[in-house]
């Protein structure tokens, strides 16, 4: 969920790239989200990499985590502090291989990377939706990046991949859409919130609706509440990492001092002041109302209840792609046993499915970070779908 991770210098860039719009569902044909309200017109950031064969058979959506955005690779300008947020795994010679395929990213609907969420103009008041913009589900986003995959001329995706909320994105499309998708790869996810995620959720929204300048969420004319969203922010951190990754990270080192201060104002710890420098950067960055939305439809996402009345096998007996699932043995957000559940329920329906739990001492955090493994894993995971989908297309001619 974290895509600001500090990440390896990459040797190879796909170099510079754009932001690009699609605007759907104007006029009287808007979007009709699973609450029962309308939105329109929809716009969603994205971004392309690579180039979409003649047969339109190359495409590989990549699906970003909670508070990711279009930008997956690559660079704006060439002053950019860092790359895009997933810039080790895709470009050219990389396990995405940009030589190879058409890579798409789009920033999620209720997000504020460019997508239509609470902080865009409510075309029927002249003012920032707030929260009068409604509640938005895991199930809405990919139905948007449907139209918008649709409108680049793709009938059917070579792979749908993605990590933490990206991967619930990945198990949605697959699900939703079983004709569309001939590979997945979800990482680092689940097919539900547990009662411990939730909880987190729930407390990071509480900071922010407890800052007297949220205001209800119409603060966008005035100051914003900076600090409920940094505690928020906070809040999220402390679940991306693991136990051994903070003590030997921090430890219980001091900053910048050689003594405790005896003071609250102050970050005595290392660790209190990368919470806070986290927080701070943040609230930079991401809008508070999104981050309600976006958290409230991770929670709201249980693949069995809305495929399977309850049931995972259920549910997985609709989906007709391949799978690649991989978990991480330091995650404690999702752990292994979340991922061994549904590559069980996979596996009930005769589904070809691989899974491997890496061993990464960082936390959830670990699918953002170089990993030879991961990466030997999805470069060859993709090039066996490759040959196969060629094969299938050669048969049916």
């Amino acid at each position: 969920m974290s895509e600001n991770v500090e990440q390896a210098a990459a040797d190879t860039s796909i170099g510079p790239v754009e932001k690009k719009y699609f605007t759907f569902a104007g006029g009287e044909a808007p979007l009709v989200v699973e609450s029962g309200r309308s939105l329109g017109p929809v716009t969603l950031a994205y971004e392309t990499y690579g180039t979409l064969d003649e047969r339109a058979a190359n495409a590989v959506l990549v699906l970003h985590a909670l508070t990711g955005d279009s930008h997956a690779a690559g660079y704006y300008d060439k002053t950019d502090a860092k790359p895009g947020w997933w810039d080790i795994m895709i470009g050219p010679g990389k396990p995405i291989d940009t030589d190879r395929y058409f890579v798409i990213c789009s920033n999620v609907i209720g997000g504020c990377m460019g997508s239509t969420g609470p902080s865009s103009v409510d075309p029927a008041t002249g003012r920032p939706y707030g929260l009068t913009f409604p509640v938005i589900t895991i199930g809405d986003m990919v139905r948007a990046q449907k139209r918008l995959v649709e409108h680049l001329g793709i009938k059917k995706l070579l792979c749908a991949i993605g990590g933490s909320m990206g991967g619930m994105q990945v198990l949605e499309w697959s699900v939703r859409y079983p004709d569309m998708v001939r590979c997945a790869v979800p990482l680092a996810t689940t097919t539900k919130h547990s009662a411990l995620a939730i909880a987190f959720n729930e407390v990071a929204r509480q900071a922010i609706m407890a800052d007297p300048t949220w205001n209800c969420g119409h603060y966008y004319d005035g100051e914003k509440p900076a600090h409920g969203l940094a505690v928020a922010r906070m809040i999220g951190h402390i679940t991306y990492l693991s136990d051994e990754a903070m003590h030997q990270k921090f430890d219980r080192r001091l900053q910048d001092r050689c003594e405790i201060s005896f003071a609250f104002e102050a970050a005595d710890f290392q660790v209190e002041s990368y919470l806070r420098y986290q927080g701070q950067k943040f609230v930079d960055r991401f809008d508070a109302n999104s981050f309600l939305y976006v958290t409230k439809a991770a929670d709201y996402f249980n693949l069995e209840a809305s495929y399977g009345e309850g049931s995972a096998v259920a549910a997985f007996a609709r989906a007709r792609c391949r799978y690649l699932v991989a978990s991480f043995s330091s995650d404690w957000l999702y752990p292994t046993y979340q991922s061994r559940a549904m590559v069980q329920a996979m596996k009930k329906n005769s589904l070809d499915v691989s899974f491997v739990e890496i061993e990464a001492q960082w936390g959830h955090d670990a699918f953002l970070l170089p990993n030879s493994r991961l990466s030997g894993m999805i470069a060859g995971f993709l090039d066996r779908s490759a040959a196969d989908a060629r094969k299938e297309d050669a048969h049916a001619l």
